[in-house]
């Protein structure tokens, strides 16, 4: 059998020859990306995050601790933590609804419901301000009726439990939808036909395997309604004493130069991200773990 020899030509490169170019290439790649991504990183969040602490601790610990005893923060703090525990829940039953819905069922306008859950997450929050101002505000469509029933919206705690409401509505719904989507209904099948009825398929089957999904939506949805600034805004007044949460707090006392008390208010806050960020942590471990 006649042998067959292939020759290669000396000016083409073999796959050898090329492969020291390759790995010079990817060298110094992987450092610009990674210190690219740091110095980003640096800019844009560590150092800011880093002089919100020295700024509030400039003052030492008695400067520090004096912004909490007045009166003007503690209620701000308090009526923050108020709408928070009243938007929570409702977004928590919104969300969950919405996902069993969304999940489990195929409707005519399955996907525009879906469209208008994202919607907050794609419309200014000022905007959102505004459209509750034009709703429900003195010359708005429901403004007349609301007067004459002696009933306040704007400037007052139901326009921000309404504006927080609809800043923080897709939390919930985002998370729990993939994991109910991803579960299937298989296991709920065979709860139903050992006689299970739906509250109990519900608490016994479903919930034990949204559990992690769904505290993770509580918690971006605490995180948001504690720190939300631009709806409230428009919608409270800002009214010092009366309708002033804690994000409006630390910018009306730097615009009062209380450069003190903003940047110390701003440390709460910050504090909260960090429970937040610690929170999310431990249970996308528990996620990767289960």
């Amino acid at each position: 059998m006649a042998k067959t020899t292939i020759q290669i030509s000396p000016n083409l490169p073999t796959p050898s020859d090329d492969h020291p170019i390759k790995a010079a290439r990817q060298a110094w790649i992987k450092p610009v990306l990674i210190t690219s991504v740091v110095l980003y990183l640096a800019l844009v969040l560590l150092i800011p995050a880093v002089n919100v602490f020295v700024q509030a601790f400039q003052g030492g610990l008695e400067g520090f601790f004096q912004t909490f005893s007045t009166r003007h923060f503690r209620h701000a703090v308090q009526l923050t933590c108020f709408i928070a525990i009243i938007v929570v829940p409702l977004n928590v039953v919104f969300g969950l609804c919405a996902a069993w819905a969304i999940a489990r069922h195929r409707f005519p306008g399955r996907t525009l419901l879906l469209s208008l859950i994202d919607l907050p997450f794609s419309i200014s929050p000022v905007v959102a301000g505004l459209m509750i101002v034009l709703l429900y505000g003195r010359v708005g469509w429901f403004g007349p009726a609301l007067e004459s029933m002696n009933i306040r919206v704007v400037f007052a705690l139901p326009s921000m439990i309404l504006a927080t409401a609809f800043v923080t509505l897709p939390f919930v719904a985002r998370e729990v939808i993939p994991v109910l989507e991803e579960a299937g209904i298989d296991e709920e099948s065979a709860a139903r036909t050992l006689g299970a009825n739906d509250w109990q398929v519900f608490w016994r089957v479903t919930l034990p395997s949204i559990r992690w999904s769904l505290l993770y939506g509580v918690i971006l949805t605490n995180a948001r309604a504690m720190g939300e600034f631009g709806a409230v805004a428009v919608v409270s007044g800002n009214i010092t004493g009366k309708t002033q949460t804690l994000p409006l707090y630390v910018e009306e006392a730097y615009k009062q130069y209380q450069t003190q008390s903003s940047y110390s208010a701003a440390v709460l806050l910050a504090g909260l991200a960090i429970i937040t960020l610690v929170l999310k942590t431990m249970l996308d471990y528990k996620t990767a773990k289960n």
